[in-house]
């Protein structure tokens, strides 16, 4: 199949730039005649072709409305048999909805902090066409089906599940021996510490705030918080001097290498407020790390007592009860069962799953009013 891409510039220093190129690479493999439709910055896929979308510099709420107009263009010029977008445009066959429900995002936030303002406006009403336009909806969750079908009103013949996958390669147990003695020694952690992992971009909506109160919680106070990611500190750094813990986090921002850092850690702490499911949560586990995640991401649905534990978004206590359990498991036996977790996970699997998809399309695009 000829297939069209639609997706921002990615760049690998994120979960979901990696998994992208995972998945990209995995289509090319089964044979796909794969295109990438992207703004300037994307770098080179092997076997991808790449076609730039150049869009003039706008403020946030008209770029919304431009993307789609573009895209529209662009798709126009060449024929193909599916445009899958992992942006919310309107001339896509088949919609990843790697970003959920943006209505979910915001009614999952405190009453104070719900943005209401233009920008949010357009992009609720653009997220409505989106899911009634298209064809084929793709969610990375089961709880982000749910979601889309109860919010939207998508009908299970236009709505799938299709999880991401992982480079399990990278992504291993083995990296303990190769990278975490150089990696602590790298930012002054000893090597005998107890060490959890944030990763993500978007400290608010990630949890950061209650991971770092989580930390104050814990009765060890020898475990470090080291923290990975975009996002600004500043809040972050006066709450912990607050909390008397800013001596026991280390702030690493955006790393190209964070399988260094899964290597380096003990746990992965994600305490998110919304995610439909964070690559970081399957990154971790394959790397045989047990993960702390909450209710509202869509990693949860692999995480289970002998891998981690999920709470309640914003619940301190409970973070630090879980990472107080965990501090005293068997590590050789966590770690064997993260692994076994993602093992599942190929991009293959992934591949396979949006090929059904594909299979639907044409009765999907002849059912559409």
């Amino acid at each position: 199949m000829r297939i069209l891409v639609v997706s921002r510039p990615f760049v690998f220093h994120g979960g979901v730039e990696r998994a992208t190129a995972g998945f990209l690479a995995a289509l090319v493999a089964r044979g796909h005649d794969v295109h990438v439709l992207s703004p300037p910055g994307q770098l080179p896929v092997p076997g991808v072709t790449r076609h730039t979308l150049r869009l003039p510099p706008l403020p946030a709420a008209p770029r919304l409305v431009a993307l789609p107009l573009a895209v529209r263009i662009a798709v126009r010029q060449r024929a193909w048999d599916a445009v899958q977008s992992h942006e919310r445009t309107l001339s896509q066959d088949v919609y990843r909805a790697g970003e959920g429900c943006h209505r979910a995002y915001l009614d999952a936030l405190p009453p104070g902090d719900r943005g209401r303002g233009v920008y949010h406006r357009v992009l609720l009403a653009l997220e409505r066409r989106v899911f009634a336009r298209t064809p084929q909806v793709v969610a990375i969750s089961r709880h982000g089906a749910a979601e889309i079908a109860a919010l939207y009103g998508v009908p299970p013949a236009r709505l799938a599940m299709v999880y991401n996958g992982v480079d399990l390669g990278r992504f291993h147990p083995d990296n303990r021996a190769r990278h975490r003695a150089a990696a602590r020694a790298e930012v002054g952690v000893a090597a005998d510490a107890w060490v959890v992992l944030f990763a993500g971009s978007g400290f608010e909506r990630k949890g950061l705030a209650t991971a770092i109160e989580g930390l104050g919680a814990l009765r060890h106070r020898s475990t470090r918080l080291v923290i990975a990611g975009r996002g600004d500190p500043e809040p972050y750094r006066r709450l912990a001097a607050r909390l008397e813990v800013d001596g026991r986090i280390v702030w690493l921002g955006v790393r190209p290498d964070l399988e260094r850092w899964y290597a380096a850690a003990d746990a992965l702490l994600l305490p998110t407020r919304y995610e439909p499911f964070g690559n970081v949560h399957l990154e971790a586990l394959a790397s045989g790390l047990p993960v702390v995640t909450t209710t509202a991401a869509g990693g949860a649905e692999v995480v289970d007592k002998d891998r981690g534990a999920v709470v309640a978004p914003g619940d301190a206590r409970a973070v630090a009860d879980a990472l107080q359990r965990l501090r005293g498991a068997d590590p050789a036996r966590l770690a064997a069962a993260a692994r076994a977790a993602a093992e599942p996970f190929t991009y293959e699997r992934q591949v396979a799953g949006f090929e059904e998809v594909y299979r639907r399309l044409p009765a999907a695009r002849g059912a559409l009013p």
